[in-house]
């Protein structure tokens, strides 16, 4: 047999076993995740509602994936800091983001980040939606957002509409609604829940655009009154307050949601077995209750749907952010 001919099978056995290993990795990469502990770095202080949903999921998927799943709260800077941490970690699948449509406001309202929004992470799934409420203090004349919209049209500048820190999803869902309503009002910005909560019962701002959530006491409690909430669909804990659309404000949606991401080159397989334990947590009746004890509605999606739902939501704030004359950071 001639040399040649052995050196030639030679390079025909080294290609195969090649193309063999390189079929094997990702799934050797399923096979050995995950390895260690996880973490989820989480762009806001312990305590909120993005924080507490966090901790729910991390604590059944640590019982799905067999390892510790750690909270590693980084607030500050509009998530910039958090999210860089996990755009610069191992792609391995063993650091994730907590994403929001505040990662999405934040791709809209910052001259440059240190990171690519869309291109340095790859979106697992989204975790859970949480409303947007439009309340009026408890003696408001408006007794429904129709009203409200109707004495703005017939009293430009006159109608006061209170949110918190400019630039944050509030503030801009409350931009939103005047452009969508088609009215001309001011949006009085607020530092916080407390101060904007006060305001409203006080009767300083005319009508308030806030997170659900936190505004649920003062709601059931008669202190203030709820018009409308701005998702798609009705509250799961307030359903007899219509939706925005429902009241008559066409295209006023503005959801707030939350989800998990990876660094942009993990494995695929990876990427998958992520998503199928984090859908299995958020099917779990006991992991639901406790979400809707937060006021959030848990659902699921693929990482296509969860990457669609971030670059549209970084589209539709950044043209918000725009109209209104927001200044860039």
């Amino acid at each position: 047999m001639s040399v040649r001919f052995l050196n030639r099978r030679s390079v025909v056995a080294a290609s195969l076993a090649a193309a063999a290993l390189g079929l094997s990795l990702p799934a050797q990469a399923q096979a050995s995740f995950p390895s260690k502990a996880l973490r989820v770095v989480v762009p806001f202080a312990a305590g909120g509602v993005a924080d507490l949903t966090a901790r729910v999921v991390a604590q059944r998927l640590a019982e799905l994936l067999g390892q510790p799943v750690v909270i590693d709260n980084r607030p500050g800077a509009g998530g910039v800091v958090a999210a860089d941490a996990v755009a610069r970690a191992e792609p391995d699948g063993h650091t994730m983001f907590l994403m929001s449509n505040g990662t999405a406001v934040t791709a809209g309202l910052f001259k440059s980040l240190p990171f690519d929004t869309i291109k340095d992470f790859t979106p697992v799934s989204t975790l859970g939606y949480f409303d947007i409420v439009v309340v009026v203090p408890a003696n408001s004349p408006y007794k429904n957002l129709r009203d409200l919209v109707a004495f703005a049209k017939a009293n430009p500048g006159k109608l006061n509409v209170g949110s918190i820190n400019i630039g944050s999803t509030q503030n801009l869902a409350a931009e939103l609604f005047k452009s969508t309503a088609g009215i001309e009002a001011q949006v009085v910005p607020f530092n916080g829940t407390p101060a904007l909560v006060g305001a409203i019962r006080g009767q300083q701002v005319d009508v308030a655009v806030e997170i659900l959530s936190p505004l649920l006491t003062q709601i059931q409690g008669g202190a203030i009154r709820a018009l409308a909430v701005t998702g798609e669909k009705r509250s799961i804990v307030l359903p007899e307050v219509p939706t925005a659309q429902e009241a008559g404000v066409k295209d006023f949606i503005a959801s707030s949601w939350n989800g998990l991401a990876v660094p942009s080159k993990t494995p695929r397989p990876v990427v998958d077995r992520l998503h199928r334990d984090i859908a299995t947590a958020l099917a779990d009746p006991v992991v639901r209750e406790k979400l809707r004890a937060l006021s959030i509605d848990a659902r699921s999606s693929t990482p296509e749907q969860t990457a669609a739902l971030l670059a549209s939501d970084i589209r539709r704030w950044s043209a918000v952010i725009d109209r209104a004359g927001i200044p860039k950071q």
